[in-house]
């Protein structure tokens, strides 16, 4: 959650003087190969979450989908063009999964009744990049904000995250091939604030969620407690905690990223351990930088000769005089700049 234009006022004698930002420690840099074209509301806080859909057939022709918060969802190409728009309205974020006999699934967070949220279904269709809705599901009594999915064994789950603080578990049930998919409520987690970034370790169900002034937390699949395990130490993170991402490798390994949105940078955790491997950012280049990230997404493996390790793909909260929109990097650019595995 982007806090713009907040101003600090202090009556004092004499000369004041102004509170100096927070930093936290010294990221790398790495830049962007392709941004997108700007979503369609101007001069707002509008662009806001990214999911990557993979084409493993024609890795280059992998999609996009994104949230205009104050609009509906985009889909764009690699080419960060424009595929498709649905006027889906107030939506905050987004996720995607392929699902057997269903093909493509798009879920994002329907806030246009603030006090109750709703999930919205869509089907992503490959060859067009075209949206079409399927129908809506509760996700749970109050304001809808961010989303995640999980899948194991066949079983698809989606992660109402409410801005007051409540997680609500959904296992979903998408129904007749085109028709309307229906949810069950399993579980109710909480954290104290408001939350938004969540991201699920599909090969063991657990959920990580971020609050956004405290710092992130770890769900174990079926658990109703969890534990933080990154806190909000302005070394790493800076507050507000926003996007997460996650790239696993092996059993239990690989690497949680997470916007520190506060100091316009990159988190990188070495997991299962969450042990902190450094920071990245978005550095100015022949495309610009970003700068108070909202969504993230990483996709692994193969996108094409411009992405060949895979995509990291990020919201960018300025991107002055256009509107806001996402900027697409390299992800094996952000291993050789860490020095990662």
């Amino acid at each position: 959650m982007r806090h713009a234009g907040m101003v600090v006022l202090a009556a004092c004698l004499g000369a004041c003087t102004a509170t100096p930002a927070i930093t936290g420690l010294p990221p790398v840099a790495v830049t962007a190969l392709a941004e997108t074209v700007p979503v369609g509301t101007a001069a707002q806080d509008a662009a806001d979450d990214p999911a990557i859909w993979r084409n493993a057939a024609n890795p280059a022709a992998s999609l996009i989908v994104a949230t205009d918060k104050k609009a509906g969802l985009y889909v764009y190409g690699l080419d960060g063009a424009i595929r498709h728009f649905s006027d889906a309205g107030l939506v905050n974020n987004v996720d995607v999964a392929e699902v057997l006999g269903h093909g493509v699934i798009v879920v994002a967070s329907d806030r246009n009744d603030l006090a109750n949220a709703r999930l919205q279904f869509h089907r992503l269709d490959p060859a067009s990049g075209s949206l079409s809705l399927l129908g809506t599901a509760t996700g749970g009594a109050g304001e809808g904000y961010g989303l995640c999915l999980g899948q194991a064994g066949g079983v698809l789950r989606v992660y109402s995250v409410l801005k007051e603080g409540r997680i609500h578990e959904f296992r979903v049930d998408p129904g007749a091939p085109g028709g309307a998919p229906t949810v069950t409520a399993e579980r109710v987690l909480s954290v104290a604030t408001q939350p938004e970034g969540c991201v699920v370790d599909q090969r063991n169900g657990t959920l990580y969620v971020g609050e956004e002034v405290r710092g992130l937390w770890r769900f174990a699949a079926g658990a109703q407690s969890g534990e933080m395990v990154a806190p909000i130490d302005n070394q790493y993170l800076v507050a507000d905690l926003e996007g997460l991402a996650l790239a696993p490798s092996g059993a239990d390994g690989g690497y949680l990223l997470a916007s520190s949105q506060g100091d316009n940078a990159y988190a990188v955790f070495r997991l299962p351990a969450m042990a902190p491997v450094g920071r990245f950012r978005v550095a100015e280049g022949e495309i610009g930088s970003t700068e108070e990230t909202d969504g993230i997404d990483l996709g692994l493996g193969d996108f094409g000769a411009a992405y060949p390790d895979g995509l990291f793909v990020a919201q960018d909260g300025h991107n002055q005089p256009a509107a806001q929109n996402f900027k697409l990097v390299s992800w094996g650019a952000i291993k050789a700049a860490l020095g990662l595995e």
